[in-house]
């Protein structure tokens, strides 16, 4: 994967590293954000998909 990005929840501030992907929940590394499904939540706070924002670390 090139390029990949990074976002946070702006609830809880949990961060999603596309490269790393979030294995432990269900997304494979590697996952783009978006091919992660809509029904996706939070793992540490619970909120939805649409409450993340793309970040540059």
């Amino acid at each position: 994967m090139t390029d990949a990005k990074t976002w946070m929840c702006l609830i809880c501030g949990w961060i999603y590293d596309e490269a790393a992907g979030a294995p432990e929940h269900g997304i494979a590394a590697g996952t783009a954000w978006a091919q992660v499904p809509m029904n996706w939540t939070c793992p540490e706070c619970g909120a939805r998909k649409e409450d993340f924002e793309m970040v540059e670390l």
